[in-house]
């Protein structure tokens, strides 16, 4: 069924907003003074932020396909498997989706905000920072990831992952929003040790506009392009990788 570019656009929204609760939401939960799962680690982080992608596709992905990241948008058009004009749409409702669901975060754990004096790590709680600070590397590990999240997102679509309904065969992309769950789980858990694999705009600036709203003071501007800049470059090289892997 092909729904309006309205529709398209609140449940595109709505599936990214959820991404960022969860997302967000176990950062501030693992980090923020007070919280009963306060210093519960990185393994946790990984698995909540693997289902908090599993949730937003739950939420959007029969109406869009559960983009929920201008990076996957814009790499899904260079491979040819999304119109273009539909990108712009779908970005603005990502965005948007982005800052709505770092602002409930903060409404969630506002006493624990309270609680925490460490700007820092309650920036962190929004948005992505690199655990040691190289431009280079940061931005070479972005495109990397991203390069990475997106390459196996459209390798799910291939002949052998999307199955065979003439010869009863079912491939891995059958599962729905399974294996994409494992797979932020293993980028996490692997090349999220860096900057934090952010692989995504509506996840980390989106976020970090939400910090500035409602909490201020430091926002890491000066960073704030390379997790942004890092994953469309990694989309649109998984793109052209993409449209290649699909003709063979």
């Amino acid at each position: 069924m092909e729904y309006s570019m309205t529709t398209q656009f609140i449940m595109e929204l709505l599936g990214t907003l959820i991404l960022v609760l969860f997302g967000d939401g176990v950062c501030a939960c693992v980090t923020l003074n007070k919280s009963k799962g306060q210093n519960a680690g990185w393994i946790v982080i990984t698995i909540a932020w693997g289902l908090a992608v599993c949730m937003g596709v739950l939420v959007a992905g029969p109406y869009t396909g559960a983009h929920l990241n201008p990076a996957v948008s814009l790499g899904l058009a260079v491979a040819g498997m999304f119109p273009w004009a539909s990108v712009p749409t779908y970005i603005a409702a990502q965005m948007i989706g982005g800052v709505l669901g770092g602002v409930l975060v903060w409404l969630f754990y506002k006493d624990h905000y309270d609680q925490t004096e460490d700007e820092a790590a309650k920036l962190g709680t929004f948005c992505t920072a690199p655990a040691i600070k190289s431009t280079f590397m940061n931005f070479f590990s972005e495109v990397i990831a991203t390069l990475v999240l997106i390459f196996i997102i459209i390798s799910f679509s291939t002949k052998g992952n999307a199955g065979d309904v003439e010869h009863f065969k079912m491939g891995l992309a059958a599962l729905g929003p399974i294996p994409v769950t494992l797979l932020i789980i293993a980028l996490g858990m692997s090349l999220g040790g860096t900057t934090g694999y952010a692989m995504n705009p509506a996840r980390d600036l989106s976020p970090r506009i939400a910090h500035a709203i409602c909490i201020g003071g430091n926002n890491d501007w000066g960073y704030a392009w390379v997790p942004v800049v890092g994953p469309m470059i990694g989309g649109v090289i998984a793109g052209l990788a993409g449209a290649w892997l699909l003709t063979l």
